[in-house]
């Protein structure tokens, strides 16, 4: 594309044609498709057309003189193209049906950690397939599959890494399969990789005061609470504005979940509240974030981590591996041993399914032995009544948004 640009003096004798070349291709295509070319001349009067030379003309059009649009993709946008990039650079066997699986995804809004992630393993899933000296994707065994899940086993990878990446693999082979590229029998009797039964790590009722008396600052003491109380993530806390907070009705408005990419709503106790008011009443008006760091952008993770490791050493418990996600686990295992129903507990800590969150449901052997014995002492009186329930109020609010229904 060329575009010629007139520059006229007082005289209309005095006229100056300089001819800007611009490739034909512009990556990415799309961008070209939505921009309109002509070949008609732009008029620009000068005092002295003689001092006028392509640099300076260059320098006139230039992004920062702001003359063109100038196309800024996306993180999403530039994290698909570097996978794309990848993909077409490896030539692999499948590799155009791995780009337009990732095009599928970015039009679903996947994350950027999302499509870089889905594209390496992808990419590294067909770089073993055509190790194996296949070259048609078509081709593709339910044998392939497992001597690629002992490939990551064997490259040292852990059992919960190779099964993520084994999932991702299975998602790709569900496109090809939705698409008509590959058989359904591919799927039928999917491999399953068996996880270590590790409980989440809660920390005792006894340490938790002690951290909690260790926090002084008001802010600080608010973030805790925050967390301890209502079980997010600290990714999601730290983005929560004030606008998300409903004071009236203990709850806050999580419009993004961080890792499923679903919004939800989470409720705080009296105690988080009392700590909250405290926080509100002190902080500077300049930012819209609730914790808020440098500038009045979003407090970082960092900032938060020290929070938490300097309260662990104030208490004396720097060597037991206390952190801010223990502070979920904490919340979680509390809440399912009081008597929470576990559908209940899936919709306030975000888990896509409830699998998840039956890791909290191995209470402790007092617990058990108690739940027990009440529940048989109800049977043997012949009265009917529903297990006591952990604060009323939260279990009211539950009612109102029925979420204790068949289906959570």
């Amino acid at each position: 594309m060329v575009i010629n640009i007139l520059f006229f003096h007082k005289k209309k004798e005095d006229v100056m044609t300089i001819s800007l070349g611009f490739p034909e291709s512009f990556y990415p295509n799309d961008w070209l498709q939505s921009v309109h070319s002509t070949n008609h001349s732009f008029l620009f009067p000068l005092e002295d057309h003689g001092n006028v030379d392509a640099e300076s003309i260059r320098t006139l059009f230039a992004p920062s003189a702001g003359a063109f649009y100038v196309y800024h993709p996306s993180k999403q946008r530039r994290s698909l193209n570097r996978a794309i990039d990848k993909l077409e650079a490896g030539g692999l066997p499948g590799f155009e049906y791995a780009i337009s699986y990732l095009h599928d995804k970015y039009r679903q809004n996947h994350s950027v950690s999302s499509l870089s992630q889905t594209g390496q393993t992808i990419r590294l899933f067909l770089s073993f397939f055509k190790a194996l000296s296949r070259e048609d994707i078509k081709e593709i065994k339910r044998s392939d599959i497992a001597a690629y899940v002992e490939h990551e086993k064997e490259r040292g990878l852990k059992i919960n890494s190779v099964r993520n990446h084994l999932h991702t693999v299975y998602a790709f082979l569900r496109y090809l399969e939705n698409n008509d590229v590959l058989p359904a029998d591919i799927l039928q009797k999917k491999i399953r990789l068996k996880l270590p039964e590790v409980l989440p790590r809660a920390i005792p009722a006894e340490d938790l005061q002690k951290i909690l008396q260790a926090i002084t600052n008001v802010r600080d003491h608010a973030l805790i609470l925050l967390l301890l109380h209502t079980g997010m993530r600290i990714g999601e806390l730290l983005r929560v504005k004030l606008s998300d907070i409903v004071q009236s009705e203990r709850k806050i408005l999580l419009y993004l979940g961080e890792k499923n990419l679903h919004g939800r709503v989470v409720y705080y106790s009296s105690a988080a509240e009392q700590a909250l008011r405290k926080w509100l009443a002190i902080r500077q008006t300049m930012s819209e974030y609730l914790f808020y760091g440098y500038a009045g952008r979003e407090l970082s993770y960092v900032g938060a981590w020290m929070i938490m490791q300097e309260a662990v050493q104030k208490a004396g418990f720097e060597g037991k591996g206390y952190s801010l996600h223990s502070l979920r686990h904490t919340f979680a295992t509390h809440m399912i041993n009081a008597g929470l129903r576990l559908e209940v507990l899936q919709q306030l800590l975000g888990h896509l399914t409830i699998d998840i969150t039956l890791r909290y449901a191995r209470i402790s052997d007092v617990t058990r032995e108690d739940a027990y014995f009440k529940a048989m002492e109800i049977i043997e009186k012949g009265d009917r009544h529903e297990y006591d329930r952990v604060n009323p109020e939260l279990q009211a609010v539950f009612e109102e948004k029925k979420l204790l229904g068949p289906h959570g």
